[in-house]
């Protein structure tokens, strides 16, 4: 009955084209979006919305290079200056033209002390926008920054836009907003004047399935068409043994770690914590818990980045040498091949099964060499409140989408400690300040580059973080679907193209 009444209500959003039932692609998600302005909404729900909903002056390429995207170029004339050429024939979902004023507009609400907005900080350095001609904006900024153009990958709204966008969107992009009933489903009709040609299918229902049990159930009843990296690597793997099922992958971006406290006067010893690194399997963590979906990692910066150090050390499974560096450390082995650690630490981790599950083996591994680990789960909140104060010996995180080097910057610079940043480990190498300093200051993407390789081969020595896996991409959908790619940040623009195979 749902899915009839979405396809009816697709049907009123777009009377021109009379969509049979199989065109429209039911989506399972674990959320609703909760805001549906794009420089609101952050919740993973909504940005997923925000890129079928907008169009955006730049997007994140397959390298995750920023490049134009609504834009036709993207240039600097000089280092505190982006200027972004627009073009002629873009109409918004209620047939407005979108024009400078709007993308001026779109950013120059970041600037307004009474707009409220948790995306604010990354616009710090931008100063003004100003409108240049019919199709010139320039963005001024503070200082010369190289990675200020990832923030241009933001939905476009017409000018005047105010609250109302929060459930009432009104964008350029793919599909329209058709229905909204919030914690159930979000219905997105087709916007037939869409710059780049109308979707090859007759809109999408976003339907809300809390618990991913039940999710798989619907897949494989047919019930639900798809489902994009909501599944445990488990369930895949049961789903891929249905012939009525594909599974489509690519590696992402998402970059699951194990960081140190490094306040606690034993964690300041890079020998404890390269012991630690050579101790952890992350081969057998990838293979057994993840069921495959997942790449041994090397750092922060993504394999597919054009800025990821192919060369950097990474840490495989050395148990003399970790046990070596623990009696170099000053903790030898107190009683041979005994019951007794060398040292004891305590690790906190989610409450989630999978990472519960990491936490386990983790500790295990580390037993082998004599590292005794207490393990502690907590709620998301908790954890999370936990690691910002430094309140943790070691724990276990993820950065969800990492596409620019800059977060080189936020998440290792002496700088960023919180509550300015990311450095939630507290790590301090004054030439990792000077390297990044001097890549964030030059626009030559061959220099930062360079800079950059030599940032990861001194952090990866380091060792503040010890790298476990980058996440592998997975939608699952119905066999009789075509058009399915994954994007490394897994975005839901690829949905536009996806179709019922020809009969």
């Amino acid at each position: 009955m749902k899915r009839l009444v979405a396809t009816a209500l697709l049907l009123a959003g777009c009377a021109a084209h009379t969509p049979r039932l199989a065109d429209v692609i039911v989506v399972g998600m674990t959320n609703s979006p909760t805001n549906f302005d794009p420089a609101i909404g952050l919740d993973e729900a909504s940005q997923k919305v925000h890129q079928l909903l907008y169009s955006s002056l730049l997007r994140i390429d397959e390298n995750l290079r920023v490049v134009p995207d609504l834009a036709t170029s993207l240039e600097w004339p000089d280092p505190a200056t982006y200027v972004v050429t627009i073009p002629d024939g873009v109409t918004f979902h209620d047939g407005r033209a979108l024009t400078v004023k709007d993308v001026a507009f779109t950013f120059r609400r970041f600037l307004d002390p009474a707009f409220v907005s948790g995306r604010k900080g990354a616009y710090r350095s931008l100063t003004a926008v100003d409108i240049l001609d019919d199709h010139r904006v320039a963005f001024r900024l503070t200082e010369p920054s190289a990675s200020f153009p990832v923030n241009l990958v933001m939905g476009i709204v017409p000018e005047g836009t105010g609250a109302e966008a929060a459930r009432q969107p009104i964008g350029s992009g793919p599909y329209k907003l058709a229905a909204y009933i919030p914690d159930e489903s979000t219905t997105l009709a087709p916007f037939a004047d869409y710059h780049r040609g109308a979707p090859r299918n007759a809109g999408l229902v976003l339907r809300v399935i809390p618990d991913e049990t039940m999710r798989g159930l619907e897949l494989r009843k047919g019930s639900i068409d798809m489902v994009v990296n909501d599944l445990s690597p488990d369930i895949v793997a049961g789903l891929r043994k249905s012939a009525d099922v594909q599974v489509v992958t690519a590696l992402g971006t998402d970059y699951a770690y194990m960081g140190f406290n490094l306040r606690d006067p034993m964690l300041q010893d890079r020998r404890l914590r390269q012991a630690i690194g050579y101790a952890v399997d992350t081969t057998a963590i990838v293979d057994h818990l993840r069921q495959g979906l997942a790449a041994p990692a090397v750092g922060i910066v993504p394999p597919m980045s054009w800025a990821h150090n192919r060369n950097t050390f990474r840490f495989t499974r050395d148990l003399d040498k970790a046990r070596a560096l623990l009696d170099e450390a000053g903790y030898p082995d107190p009683d041979g091949d005994g019951p007794r650690p060398r040292l004891t630490l305590s690790l906190k981790t989610s409450t989630a099964e999978a990472y519960r599950l990491q936490a386990a083996v983790i500790q295990q591994q580390l037993s082998e060499v004599g590292i005794a680990l207490e393990l502690r789960s907590y709620e998301f909140a908790t954890l999370f409140a936990d690691v910002i104060r430094g309140n943790v010996q070691l724990y276990t995180l993820q950065w969800v989408g990492v596409t620019d080097p800059d977060m080189l910057r936020r998440v290792f610079h002496s700088s960023q400690v919180p509550p300015a940043g990311f450095n939630r480990g507290y790590y301090k190498n004054p030439e990792v300040d000077r390297l990044i300093d001097a890549a964030t200051g030059t626009l030559s993407e061959s220099e930062r580059g360079v800079l950059y390789a030599k940032v990861q081969e001194i952090i990866a020595n380091d060792a503040p973080y010890i790298s476990l896996w980058y996440k592998t991409n997975v939608a699952v959908a119905q066999s009789r679907f075509t058009g399915i790619t994954l994007s490394p940040t897994a975005e839901f623009t690829f949905l536009q193209f996806v179709a019922p195979r020809s009969q």
